[in-house]
């Protein structure tokens, strides 16, 4: 019975339930029911139809002349016949289990409907007698059952009746066996002894077509309405079940545990259980008893009040155990979280929400960069007379600051343990034929990788390990490295931040969520966790195909992911597509044969339809959308569809998580006994992000004033000659300066040359974190600045060659110069300056900028330094600029008729931008000029086979430009090329 008050001790306790008339008539019209179904039927076929099938086999006359009306009738015969077969089994399967009182009764092939309708008559039909005492609901409850079966709403999923299990194991069945028996002789002692009391009980069911039961659809199913969970939980929060584990989140719950129900609870599966009830397992009356004992004394100590900073066993989600200490010189670099050392002190104006997202951060770089890249590749592609169209942008102000913090927060070794971890652990269960547990969380932490499971799944493959219990499990920095690149698809790719705990990052599995997930606070608020949630979904890189919409919110948002993000304007769109949607993909899982979408994730059955579909909500739905949202949120989670929903509303239907983000950033969600520092996307970053991708797009029309403004250009005379000159293109070396402390120089040759590839400037902190990724303090980060300073002196006039801009960043001199530098100064003023007016002023000017070209950008460059580089498109920038200088070389020699001069230019090119199929092409075109077939035909089978290396397949296919090229000047080369293979 239901405690009024947590410190309450006597529980009135109802009278038993006694057969009343009501009973006994709805006996007899189940008797009734099956007399006409299972007698009258067939009786009333026989009589009317006789036998429907014919006494000879047809011949092809007979299947060729005309279907009579007879002919029609007969066939619906058949069907009908095939129908009462299919019942009368149903029947005689539930009627034998509900005599013998043991097990679960078995489920007949295709025959849901019918075999809920047979449940039902059958124990209405028994419910004068004691055996059926637990075995239905009732009468009552039989047209709203059968209605609910035919449309996908939560109350349907709820009130089912647990029965013919889906994959449930033989505890299960005993334990639902005991049960019942417990129920039954339990209401027999109660009214035989006449007492007024009884305490219920119900013991959690096995799953059926779903991930597990919910004390929703217990509360639902007993207690007629679901809002009713949030009693239950109190009745039973902070108890120990039989395997030792404790109720903490009223939306997670596990088979076979036990809960007390409140005194108004009915079904068949509900057991009433006296003080003392004979004849009753003694097994099951111990732990019954038992857990009777420990919600009295968890009552009596004040137990259950659940308070967040409770011990770690008392949370759903909690905070995994770290391990224990090593020996530092030993102990593995972490995975994450080792930023804040290199954040200390002032933030010289760069977003700490921003900084304080690793994962986030990694992805959004790393996306910018592949969009960067592409928009210079396609700029090159339209270039006319080797001058090239827009390119990204140089960011300023606003979205300066956000790349900078991009910068110091990302951390993509993180990133890349965690796929590459995930991605083992799925090859690792396929190769072992085993499926995927459901991931609730995932916890990052001192370097180690925590799942928490929803419910135990066996030992884990090797090199995972067993965390603080058979719910987590463990992977180690360490031996994430023993897992190499693979094919196998993202086995959670819903994983996504939510914020931190102490040292550890958590992560949600939206995807596994077995209902909505709840956001609430002020609008503000609510929308910078719904932003950052959407932007680490669509840029994050341990996922693969994954759709992500969002509604009322974030139409812009679609600049960084275009094929992954969607937007819908209102709710009611959104439940339109995903109503059809959630209707597909339970087709599919059917027709596949699959329980849920992870089945479909490992082995050979693994698909891009089990791609994950999340949705973001930032519109506060109606009520009525809420409750058509709670319908189809029920099943999602087999499905691999999740829903956060930002709202004002409290206690919403069918949220399984509730979340709530205060004014100072933290995230709260006491249910899942967790107090977070919220990961925030604030609505000034949002738009500096989208501005940062926007100016990217190939497409974008660039800002007259940024257009204007030119690249850092040298003075290319003899007057200009540089007081410090560094070579980056090839090998790296200095000429103007001493060699500084032998111990200390490769930091500080790493430091000036991340300033000479960014001359607009660079952030101290952002200087930090690229020299020191695991991190960095203050101190350590301004006395290296100083070494700097100190090292590349001063001009004539006193100025340090040094310098700190109005931003905070530090900027060179003019007089520090790099030859990339003088190689874009060249370039620019043969195509644009003095040289687009003079043929020979051109050609030396084009001449000299390719004599700088000594190889790959910082070509002895250490390994494991210069990481900073990959964050970077310079390397995609120097290539082109040397095709560039190289087509318009090679353009003049052409004029000129100096076609081996032309091919010594673009020959050089190459060497630094092997896989530009403008070089090629020219090179073509010039060594045709050349007037000698033999050495036209030897490049085409070196241009062949090269592609062929760079994944052409076994025959070399070239891009259709060169093709429709080597056709033009070389018609013979397909057979060449074919009698060479």
């Amino acid at each position: 019975m239901a405690r009024s008050t947590p410190d309450s001790t006597a529980r009135p306790r109802p009278l038993p339930r006694r057969r009343s008339a009501g009973d006994v008539g709805k006996a007899l019209l189940a008797f009734l029911a099956l007399a006409v179904l299972l007698v009258a039927v067939p009786g009333a076929l026989i009589a009317f139809v006789g036998w429907p099938l014919p006494d000879e086999l047809p011949s092809l006359e007979t299947l060729q002349s005309e279907i009579t009306v007879m002919a029609f009738v007969h066939v619906l015969t058949v069907v009908v016949w095939l129908a009462w077969a299919q019942f009368t089994a149903c029947v005689l399967v539930e009627m034998k289990a509900a005599l013998s009182g043991v097990g679960m009764p078995s489920r007949v092939p295709g025959a849901g409907p019918s075999q809920m309708m047979a449940r039902q008559l059958v124990a209405a039909l028994l419910l004068v007698g004691a055996t059926a005492a637990s075995f239905a609901p009732g009468m009552s409850q039989l047209g709203q059952q059968l209605e609910n079966e035919h449309r996908p709403s939560a109350a349907a999923s709820a009130q089912q009746t647990p029965g013919g299990l889906f994959g449930q194991q033989q505890q299960a069945q005993t334990a639902n066996a005991l049960a019942e028996q417990a129920a039954v002789q339990g209401e027999q002692a109660a009214g035989e002894s006449g007492k007024q009391d009884a305490t219920k009980f119900y013991r959690i069911q096995p799953p059926e077509g779903r991930h597990h039961d919910s004390l929703w659809e217990v509360a639902e199913r007993h207690l007629d309405d679901g809002r009713r969970y949030k009693e239950i939980y109190q009745l039973n929060k902070d108890r120990v079940q039989p395997d030792g584990s404790k109720l903490s989140q009223a939306s997670l719950i596990r088979p076979g545990w036990i809960m007390e129900m409140p005194a108004d609870a009915h079904g068949g599966e509900i057991v009433d259980m006296p003080d003392e009830t004979p004849k009753v397992s003694e097994q099951l009356r111990e732990q019954i008893a038992e857990y009777a004992k420990s919600g009295e004394h968890a009552q009596g100590a004040g137990g259950g009040s659940g308070s967040v900073g409770g011990d770690s066993d008392t949370r759903q989600i909690p905070m995994p155990k770290p391990r224990p200490a090593e020996d530092p010189a030993q102990q593995p670099a972490p995975v994450v979280e080792e930023a804040p050392a290199a954040n200390e002190g002032s933030s010289f104006g760069l977003p700490e929400a921003l900084i304080g997202a690793p994962l986030l951060a990694a992805g959004l770089l790393v996306a910018l960069g592949r969009r960067r890249r592409h928009t210079l590749w396609q700029s090159a592609m339209n270039a006319v007379a080797g001058v090239r169209g827009t390119e990204p942008p140089t960011p300023t102000g606003t979205a300066a600051d956000v790349q900078d913090a991009l910068l110091v927060g990302a951390d993509p070794e993180a990133v890349r343990l965690l796929d590459l971890s995930l991605r083992g652990l799925a090859a690792s269960l396929g190769a072992e034929s085993r499926p995927l547990p459901v991931v609730y969380a995932a916890w990052l932490s001192r370097g180690d990788l925590h799942l928490q499971l929803a419910h135990p799944a066996g030992a884990p493959p090797t090199p995972w390990q067993v965390g603080q219990d058979q719910t987590f499990w463990r992977l180690e920095r360490a031996a994430a490295e023993v897992y190499e690149e693979t094919e196998t698809a993202a086995p959670y790719p819903g994983l996504v931040s939510i914020g931190t705990l102490d040292d550890a990052r958590l992560l949600l599995n939206l995807e596994a969520v077995p209902g909505i997930v709840s956001l609430t606070g002020a609008p503000a608020d609510r929308a910078s966790v719904l932003s950052s949630v959407a932007a680490e979904l669509a840029t994050n890189g341990w996922s693969d195909r994954m759709t992500v919409s969002l509604v009322g919110f974030g139409a812009e948002l679609g600049a960084l992911a275009p094929t992954r993000l969607r937007h819908f304007d209102d709710v009611e769109g959104m439940l339109e597509a995903m109503s059809a949607e959630t209707l597909q993909r339970r087709s599919a899982l059917g027709t596949a044969g699959h329980d849920s979408v992870l089945t479909g994730r490992t082995g050979p059955a693994q698909s891009t339809r089990w791609a994950p579909h999340l949705v973001l909500l930032g519109a506060d739905p109606t009520e009525d959308e809420t409750r058509q949202l709670a319908e189809l949120a029920v099943d999602a989670g087999r499905l691999g569809i999740g829903y956060l929903m930002g709202t004002d509303q409290e206690n919403v239907p069918g949220a399984a998580w509730e979340l709530e983000v205060t004014a100072d950033g933290k995230l709260l969600a006491p249910l899942l006994g967790l107090e977070l520092e919220a990961q925030l996307l604030p609505r000034a970053q949002h738009d500096a992000v989208v501005r940062l991708f926007v100016e990217a797009d190939a497409n974008h029309t660039p800002d007259p004033a940024t257009a204007a403004s030119r690249p850092f250009l040298v003075d290319i005379t003899e007057q200009g000659r540089p007081a410090v000159y560094a070579r980056l293109v090839g090998p790296y070396e200095i000429i103007g300066l001493d060699s500084p402390d032998s111990e200390r120089s490769p930091l500080m040759h790493e430091a000036l040359a991340m300033l000479l590839l960014h001359r607009e400037g660079v952030h101290p902190r952002v200087l930090a974190s690229a020299l020191w990724p695991r991190g960095a303090t203050e101190d350590v980060r301004d006395a290296l600045i100083a070494r700097v300073r100190a090292w590349l002196g001063t001009d004539p006039d006193g100025t340090p060659r040094l310098g700190m801009d109005a931003t905070g960043r530090m900027t060179l001199a003019a007089s520090v110069v790099s030859d990339l530098d003088v190689l874009r100064s060249l370039h620019h003023e043969a195509t644009e300056g003095r040289g687009a007016r003079s043929a020979s002023v051109r050609e030396r000017l084009l001449t000299d900028a390719l004599g700088l070209v000594r190889g790959p950008l910082l070509a002895d460059r250490p390994e494991g330094r210069y990481r900073w580089l990959t964050h970077e498109i310079i390397d995609a920038r120097l290539p082109l600029l040397v095709a560039d200088v190289a087509l318009s070389l090679s353009a003049h020699h052409l004029d000129k008729e100096r076609p081996e001069k032309a091919v010594a230019a673009l020959e050089a090119a190459l060497f630094s931008s092997p896989s530009d199929e403008r070089l090629w092409n020219e090179l073509l075109r010039s060594t045709h000029a050349i007037g000698d077939p033999a050495r036209l035909a030897a490049l085409a089978a070196s241009l062949v086979a090269r592609h062929r290396e760079l994944g052409g397949g076994a025959r070399g296919l070239l891009p259709p430009r060169s093709e429709a090229l080597l056709d033009e000047l070389l018609p013979s080369w397909r057979g060449n090329v074919a009698a060479a293979s």
